[in-house]
């Protein structure tokens, strides 16, 4: 498979047209004498750029003549210098951007991020990560503290918490993830435009009062409404998306549509049929600046995925090679499902002078979702012969059951949140004042009507009435919910002295459905030694607060419990952050150790992708981890990342009597790395590895409250791997003529999902025998995938 993949890439080698060319090199500095990594190189009007590597290095392959070169670093002035080339020159010029060229607003908010100890996140680097699922939210899963088990999803947990703990926003405005998703191939698009993400904040814990009010991690993304490319179009085997921007004097702008085919993973599957997914997702950010001190931001996002499928059949073979099983099943009905979500966002940014800010946002969420499935099944449970050596290899052994089972169900919730703050903050020298006052109200509106039943004709389910039907797992429900929201902070980071630093502050939180009013105090010490090492010390802790949303207060048969109370949780995190030189190369290790306190919980079962609270019960427990991650430029120009995460979450349900039993996310190892290189020592053809492991996950039979058995879910292992090749790439001797007069890059890539068609184990069908032994029956994830895409920008 990879000598094919490679093949490919050197059939690219078009006719191209020689030009004459030269060379520039040279070294970017600060100050100080460090060497600046990821300066941007460019020559003005021309689509000629590069970035510094590790070592502060950079070069750039020319056209002969006169050219106009810039440098620009984050809190820096651009920097621009003439010259003139020949055909064969090679031109030194080291750059050093001075001290009165600082822009000191930008470095102390800078500073302030590793401090409080947040991860800064590459946007860019999304196209080059093998992704199935086209989430952004996927690269999370490279992160410490960040647990996977389901490539087609954008869900995620952090450090023993479930998807519900995560706050997500895009440009301070939070958003929410879809309600009624039961599994990977009924979830769409993110809302989160790759393209259009200018940063990435990313906190797994022990952050500050600016972000509230979720108990595990925090997901901060800024867009952008301009940019040096005017258009960027991806076309690919598993979707596409074009991306537009504008600008006219006070005016700019951004347009992008998206659309994910997922036909190709999902005719792969156990379950053979017809599917019909439709994913389509369209987002706009607008900004007006009226004049230095004022402008206002417009983002709306329209996110609709549908989802249609006629199941025909499935047959899954599990077991082991003593013990072989078999279950194959015939369908009748279908499955028609709709999720979409609204946004509408407005922003009013106002800076008094340099130090004071004022921004006022105002938004509209809106949720309507849909799943309508009515599916019949006739199945036939068998034990197979495994003996290789046998003439009977594949035959049945024996007949463990037979029978039938429908699921029903008509679901529909509509959700709008409506909500209004106000941001405000100072900075004076290295002291940095934040403060929030915000108001959100929630209307939800929710009908639940569903059932499943067995029709076992004795077999697969004892029946206490004789006639061979039970219904199993009926609920229904029609709930309408309000709530009213009040929440504010004060926050302020600052020295103290040389060495230490702090970040801290109160955040309280008010609802109107709890009627409870939690003050939540936070601090983040930093403590920086001064000598010859790049290192911090981090001590954060604080409490975090999650009042009911709504889903955390239905009941499983869809009933409210009206004296549910806000879950709690406090962290204690102590970190190191140690940048310096090693393997030719400037590397980062960070490492975490923290205790989460957890009180107040609301127990659920987790099946799939589908949380299912216990409103009427509740727990306390603590969730306790090492974190660590290395991450560099171990090739020039490209980022590699490894990390290793071990972590143990346990709750005791109150009056159960059983003591503490793990929760539904105690994933005790997860493992991670994204390597890239470069093949055949050419700068233009990339290799991108992506390799996960998660190990195993408790899992235990629907409504039995078995929560201490010892059965689970067996360990993730999922390997990735692409290959790109930029045919405008800037360190190309040759170059396409007719592609460089229209594209400033034009990238070609080949993926390989899965390359070890890895059967991974997301849920189980549970049936029983004649002898109503119960058998957990395999729901599979993906197996291998090719996918290619193309990715041009303008």
């Amino acid at each position: 498979m990879l000598r094919i993949l490679i093949s490919l890439f050197l059939l690219t080698g078009f006719q191209v047209f020689a030009q004459q060319t030269a060379y520039i090199s040279g070294v970017v500095k600060d100050a100080e004498g460090n060497r600046l990594n990821e300066a941007l190189v460019f020559v003005q009007n021309t689509k000629h750029l590069t970035k510094t590597n590790t070592k502060g290095e950079y070069t750039l392959v020319l056209p002969t003549g006169k050219h106009q070169v810039s440098f620009s670093y984050i809190g820096y002035r651009t920097l621009n210098i003439a010259i003139t080339l020949k055909s064969g020159d090679k031109l030194t010029r080291d750059i050093i951007f001075e001290a009165n060229q600082l822009l000191s607003e930008v470095r102390v908010i800078d500073q302030k991020d590793r401090r409080e100890g947040i991860t800064i996140l590459d946007a860019k680097s999304f196209e080059q990560f093998p992704n199935a699922s086209q989430s952004f939210e996927a690269m999370l899963k490279q992160l410490p503290g960040v647990s996977t088990n389901n490539e087609l999803s954008s869900q995620y947990s952090v450090r023993g918490g479930n998807f519900d703990e995560n706050l997500i926003y895009i440009n301070d405005i939070e958003i929410f993830k879809p309600y009624l998703v039961r599994n990977g191939q009924q979830e769409g698009l993110s809302l989160i435009n790759p393209d259009l993400v200018k940063h990435v904040k990313f906190s797994a814990g022990g952050f500050s009062p600016r972000y509230g009010d979720r108990m595990s991690s925090v997901l901060d993304i800024q867009y952008k409404s301009k940019d040096s490319l005017t258009a960027i179009a991806s076309l690919a085997t598993n979707g596409s998306s074009l991306t537009l921007f504008g600008e006219k004097k006070h005016l700019s702008f951004a347009l992008a549509y998206r659309n994910k085919k997922n036909q190709s993973l999902l005719k792969k599957q156990q379950v053979t049929g017809s599917y019909n997914p439709n994913f389509n997702d369209l987002q706009a950010i607008l900004n007006y600046q009226f004049n230095k001190k004022f402008n206002v931001d417009l983002l709306g996002i329209y996110n609709k995925s549908e989802f249609g499928l006629v199941p025909e059949s499935r047959e899954t073979v599990f077991g082991t090679l003593q013990e072989t099983y078999r279950l194959k099943v015939d369908y009748e009905g279908q499955e028609k499902d709709a999720y979409e979500n609204t946004l509408g966002a407005l922003s009013l940014n106002y800076k008094f002078n340099p130090a004071i800010s004022l921004k006022w946002i105002n938004s509209i969420f809106s949720i309507k979702e849909k799943e309508h499935f009515d599916i019949y099944g006739q199945y036939v449970f068998e034990e197979i012969e495994s003996d290789y050596m046998g003439g009977s290899y594949g035959q049945v052994k024996a007949n463990r059951g037979f029978g039938a089972y429908q699921d029903y169900g008509r679901n529909e919730l509509n959700a709008n949140i409506y909500s209004s703050e106000f941001k405000l903050n100072y900075i004076k020298e290295k002291s940095v004042w934040e403060a929030g006052l915000k108001y959100q109200r929630d209307e939800f509106r929710d009908k639940l009507n569903e059932f499943n039943f067995l029709d076992s004709a004795g077999y697969s389910l004892p029946n206490s009435n004789g006639n061979g039907l039970e219904v199993y797992d009926y609920r229904y429900a029609v709930n309408k919910i309000d709530i009213n929201r009040i929440s504010g902070y004060l926050m302020n980071a600052n020295d103290l002295g040389d060495k230490w630093s702090y970040t801290g502050g109160l955040r309280f939180i008010y609802n109107t459905f709890t009627k409870e009013f939690i003050p939540s105090p936070r601090l983040i010490l930093t403590f920086h030694p001064k000598n010859d090492k790049d290192i911090l010390y981090r001590f954060a802790t604080g409490l975090y607060v999650q009042s009911p949303f709504y889903r955390e207060m239905r009941d499983l048969d869809g009933s409210i419990n009206y004296n549910i109370k806000s879950q709690k949780s406090i962290h204690l995190v102590a970190s190191s952050d140690y940048k310096f030189e090693g393997l030719g190369t400037q590397l980062r290790f960070i490492s975490e150790l923290y205790y989460k306190k957890l009180k107040d919980l609301v127990p659920y079962e987790l099946e799939n992708l589908r949380i299912r609270y216990l409103a009427n019960q509740r727990s306390n427990g603590y969730a306790v981890g090492l974190d660590f991650s290395l991450s560099g430029e171990f090739v020039r120009d490209l980022q590699s990342s490894f990390r290793l995460s071990i972590m143990k979450t346990e709750e005791d349900i109150e009056n159960d009597g059983i003591g503490y039993i793990k929760r539904p996310t105690d994933q005790r190892v997860n493992f991670s790395s994204f390597f890239q290189d470069r093949l055949f020592n050419s700068p233009t053809y990339k290799v991108h590895l992506n390799i996960l492991y998660g190990s195993k996950l408790p899992a235990w039979p629907p409504k039995t409250q078995n929560y201490a058995s010892n059965f689970n879910i067996p360990a993730y292992k999922r390997v990735d791997i692409g290959f790109s090749k930029d045919l405008l790439d800037s360190e190309s001797e040759k170059r396409i003529r007719l592609l460089d007069n229209y594209f400033k890059s034009f990238t070609l890539y080949a993926e390989v999902f899965n390359l070890l068609n890895i059967n991974n184990t997301v849920s189980y069908l549970w049936i029983s025998d004649i002898n109503n032994n119960r058998y957990a029956i395999p729901n599979y994830l993906t197996s291998r995938q090719l996918n290619f895409k193309i990715i041009a920008k303008f």
